[in-house]
């Protein structure tokens, strides 16, 4: 496979400059990721959009379907970015690996999402109707579950692009799954 150059600020469009403008002034820094978006003129406007839009999923929650997609889609970048958002968002180390095992025995709503995420993620939709049931009767609504698959969709993206382009992962690198588990 080969590795997609990261384009800098200098290489990309004037738009794309202004949102690497304001990526920098928000995160401080350009995560690699994103810069790989701005090969194309309107791929990371359209996918920040997306990214950011409005949800009925609350910040930590949706790391909870960040983290279990990306496992399944065996992402590492996308691994690695959201163990640290996860950790911002207030999961410890052994919670953030229960999430990317698609799990979460500290939560019984977080783990029927988690639960959720990951099935849909390996059914590429057809999700197993046990598992949408217990969803729900962990108190989750119709609407969360659209939200889900939304950021299931989102998620997806991210993790094709990186593992389509293989640009440097520009967090600390996550630890394999499987280390942990065996």
């Amino acid at each position: 496979m080969s590795t997609f150059n990261v384009p800098k600020r200098e290489e990309v469009s004037s738009n794309n400059q202004a949102i690497f403008d304001n990526l920098e002034k928000a995160v401080g820094f350009v995560p690699n990721l994103y810069a790989t978006y701005a090969h194309s003129e309107n791929a990371l406007g359209n996918y920040l959009t997306l990214a950011n839009g409005k949800t009925s999923l609350n910040a930590k929650e949706k790391e909870v379907v960040n983290l279990a997609v990306s496992q399944v889609n065996n992402c590492i970048y996308c691994l690695s970015a959201h163990t640290a958002i996860g950790k911002m968002n207030g999961f410890s180390d052994d919670q953030i690996l229960e999430l990317r095992a698609g799990k979460a025995s500290f939560d019984s709503k977080l783990d029927a999402l988690a639960r959720l995420a990951r099935n849909i993620t390996e059914n590429r939709g057809a999700t197993d109707s046990n598992v949408v049931t217990n969803f729900f009767e962990a108190g989750w609504t119709k609407e969360n579950l659209v939200d889900t698959i939304v950021l299931v969709g989102d998620k997806t993206i991210s993790n094709y692009l990186h593992k389509t382009t293989d640009v440097p992962v520009d967090f600390p690198v996550a630890q394999p799954l499987d280390l942990v588990e065996a």
